[in-house]
């Protein structure tokens, strides 16, 4: 194996007594923790990182997204989920996505694809926008704060624009050779008809990003009906149609996010709950009713993983045939928030364009990049998660908050697409198998099961561990990299018996943090 990096990386852990967000962006994580000074809640806090998120980490998440959240109170007996995940337009055509005979591996290698990749850019890709409905639900049921005063954070950063930095020229290259496609995309992303760059001296330079200040604005100060029901919903219905796109106006109007109960799983004495329904929740439920059958020992060791990667891949036989879920391949484009505040409160968010830069489709008045939910649907007809109007999509987002004595103890998510389940199952493990603690856990190395034959191994194992496992069928060693993704991007809150909260972000993402509420 050609190994491309001679270093050790290492992300700090921090402690506080007051609350603390956790996310893949610190500038998101920032405002989340002033929100939180603010008296605001975790709820609060969450979901102004994830707004701030469409201005700071743009390929992520932002306001074209859906996603999912977990949200355990303190002093409650129970927590609760809010589904705000990917619906399929009401008056979407099926027979607009023929089929083709080509095979492209954009995240889902499905056995067939859409004439012209209709359903991976452009607006023909685009599920209804539900993530800022979901926001609005949490914060109207969890929180304290003014919407105004956890969307104004957002759009000044909107307005100060992208920093351009190494990983911005990153990300904006991977994806231009479909952000080219179209005008106001091309314009945002790609001046002078090649991805920005930093200039090798002086100062960072930012990114304007088109009308998304304004937009950002317009929320802040209208609130989030407007984004459904007023002038914004009124212009991403526009700009949609101009574009034959199938999302409507009704579509937004009637747009929902569900609160439900949270699925609960207990596991060696800790309660955990995830997401219920069309995530990978159930698949998580069933891999750890496969671990709790087995004992461990005092570290994770060969025989542990064997366990873990034996589980992984009945429970992830079982998804795919069940389910219609397909093979991923390239990078995603979802982010994940935790948040923690004084008094206990644990929120978990997920939210996701699907693909990186999502449809790769920026909406010319509104300056919002929309999400290619259509893309989790199976092009095929006749398959349990096949293209039809008004239908849900099976996603892979693992929001979780673990609970234990009665009380929140901690909580994670990651990013990474099919990679999401086993990061979220191993650093759960980490922490109720063997003890750890969120540094601990953090930067142990972890494999990877993802539903095909190949089993990655991170090469950070020690050789007791990784040999053994080396000789399984389709394991192959990896190196664990910025780019390419080999693993997801987990990050983690937890309250400690110390009465404590600590927070860690994705060892291995360059701009992520876990920031205390400022003293």
């Amino acid at each position: 194996m050609y190994v491309t990096q001679n270093w050790e990386i290492r992300k700090p852990a921090i402690a506080s007594k007051g609350g603390i967000v956790a996310a893949q962006s610190r500038a998101a994580a920032m405002v989340g923790a002033d929100i939180l000074k603010a008296g605001g809640t975790a709820a609060d806090a969450a979901v102004g990182a994830a707004l701030a998120g469409a201005a700071t980490e743009p390929w992520s998440s932002g306001l074209g997204g859906i996603g999912h959240m977990v949200i355990r109170r303190a002093g409650a007996d129970r927590a609760e989920a809010i589904d705000f995940g990917p619906i399929s337009p009401r008056e979407l055509d099926p027979k607009a996505y023929g089929l083709s005979d080509r095979i492209r591996t954009e995240l889902f290698t499905w056995p067939q694809s859409i004439v012209d990749d209709r359903n991976i850019h452009g607006p023909l890709s685009f599920t209804i926008p539900s993530a800022v409905r979901g926001y609005a639900v949490a914060v109207e049921r969890y929180g304290r704060m003014p919407w105004r005063e956890l969307a104004a954070p957002a759009a000044a950063l909107a307005r100060q624009g992208l920093p351009i930095d190494w990983f911005t020229t990153l990300k904006v290259a991977n994806a231009a050779a479909d952000l080219r496609r179209y005008d106001e995309s091309r314009r945002v992303w790609l001046p002078d008809g090649l991805p920005p760059v930093c200039p090798p001296d002086g100062d960072v330079p930012c990114l304007p990003l088109g009308k998304l200040a304004e937009t950002l604005e317009r929320l802040a100060k209208a609130g989030p009906e407007d984004f459904y029901h007023g002038d914004i919903a009124q212009s991403i219905a526009a700009d949609t149609r101009a574009g034959d796109g199938f999302l409507s106006a009704e579509d937004l109007a009637n747009c929902q996010a569900h609160m439900v109960p949270s699925l609960t799983i207990p596991y060696r004495g800790a309660t955990i709950h995830a997401t219920p329904g069309l995530t990978a929740g159930p698949t998580l439920a069933a891999v750890l009713n496969q671990l709790a059958k087995r004992i461990f020992g005092a570290a994770p060791d060969a025989d542990y993983f064997a366990a873990v990667i034996g589980a992984l891949r009945a429970a992830y036989a079982n998804r795919l045939e069940h389910a219609g879920d397909a093979e991923a391949r390239s990078p995603t484009s979802t982010t994940h928030i935790t948040a923690i505040d004084r008094e206990g409160t644990i929120v978990s968010l997920t939210t996701t364009l699907l693909s990186l830069f999502g449809s790769y489709y920026v909406l010319p008045g509104t300056g919002i990049l929309m999400n290619n939910g259509i893309l989790w649907f199976d092009p095929r007809p006749g398959w349990p998660n096949s293209i039809a109007p008004g239908k849900r999509a099976l996603t892979n987002m693992c929001p979780i908050v673990v609970a234990r004595d009665g009380r929140p103890w901690f909580a994670m998510g990651a990013s990474g697409g099919r990679r999401i389940l086993a990061a979220v199952l191993q650093m759960t493990s980490f922490i109720v198998d063997f003890g750890m603690d969120a540094e601990m856990a953090a930067h142990h190395p972890r494999i990877d099961v993802s539903g095909s034959d190949r089993t990655a191994i991170d090469r950070r194992l020690p050789p007791p561990v990784r040999e053994p496992l080396s000789a399984l069928p389709g394991a192959v060693t990896v190196e664990h990299t910025v780019y390419p993704a080999r693993f997801a991007c987990p990050n983690l809150v937890l309250r400690g018996i110390d009465g404590l909260n600590h927070g860690i972000s994705d060892v291995m993402s360059p701009w992520s943090a876990a920031v205390a509420e400022p003293d």
